[in-house]
């Protein structure tokens, strides 16, 4: 089985192959003040949930933007599970063409991530991974990574509007039933939702006007935590695949002999 960690400023998604088939998969909240150990009884205890064992695992890939965590996760795989993992890291074999200036500023999500949209739907393509922040990854039609846009995230956006001002209550994020508000609540909610939905829209029309292709048949797919409720108001978005990460980090651990479990 493999083992695969897509660790996020925000959450960790842990998911288990079967060959090609993904059989269990989690979701936790990031903390890299917790020693291999904590992690270690948390893993297991999800794996018991679902009848498995670390002894069955013979690889293990990690998928990282929180170094700390990194470190950590390393030392739970090789105390515990007795494998040091692969990391998504410079010099792994990832099949992905790169014409990013600096391609060791990329972040291994959106490498991943990529890695998986060309494999999955063709190209030319555009990811649009909505986590702690917003990024858009572009693909172009001979399958390169050409680059993209970072903004801040849905909840650090409405974090600061809280924060920042004073007599506005916290909402939840959830899409109103109209975009003009008739509450503070409701005016809120759409200013949220429907304006990231705008944004994304706005954003995909700009990428395709660069690249030379149609908004209306350039294919784009979302991810992240905050993709369904964002993308079904979105007039570009195609699909939201939540596992599109976790199947990219399956397709990169086939291209590489590291992180298994020696016999």
């Amino acid at each position: 089985m493999l083992l695969a960690f897509d660790t996020g400023n925000t959450n960790v998604m842990m998911g288990v192959f079967e060959g090609e088939h993904l059989i269990a998969n989690w979701r936790f909240t990031t903390d890299p003040n917790r020693t291999a150990d904590e992690y270690a009884v948390l893993c297991q205890s999800f794996f018991e949930t679902r009848k498995l064992r670390f002894e069955d695992v013979d690889q293990i890939i990690v998928s990282s933007v929180v170094p700390d965590l990194t470190r950590t996760l390393v030392r739970m795989c090789e105390r515990y599970i007795g494998v040091s993992p692969l990391l998504v890291e410079a010099g792994i074999k990832t099949g992905l063409k790169l014409r990013y200036e600096n391609p060791k500023e990329l972040g291994a999500d959106r490498i991943v991530n990529a890695v998986s949209g060309i494999e999955l739907y063709g190209a030319p393509l555009v990811i649009v991974d909505f986590g702690t922040a917003t990024t858009f990854c572009v693909i172009n039609e001979k399958k390169e990574y050409l680059g993209g846009m970072i903004t801040a995230g849905l909840r650090i956006s409405m974090e600061a509007l809280f924060s920042n001002a004073a007599k506005l209550p916290k909402v939840e994020l959830t899409a109103p039933e109209q975009a003009i508000g008739r509450t503070t609540v409701s005016a809120i909610q759409s200013g949220l939702v429907y304006g990231y939905a705008s944004m994304v829209d706005g954003m995909i029309v700009r990428i395709a006007e660069e690249i030379g292709a149609d908004p209306d048949t350039l294919f784009v797919v979302a991810t992240g935590g905050h993709a369904e409720t964002v993308c079904c108001n979105c007039r570009y978005v195609d699909k939201v695949d939540g596992m599109l990460t976790l199947e990219g980090l399956k397709l990169i651990a086939k291209r590489n002999k590291g992180g298994r479990r020696h016999a």
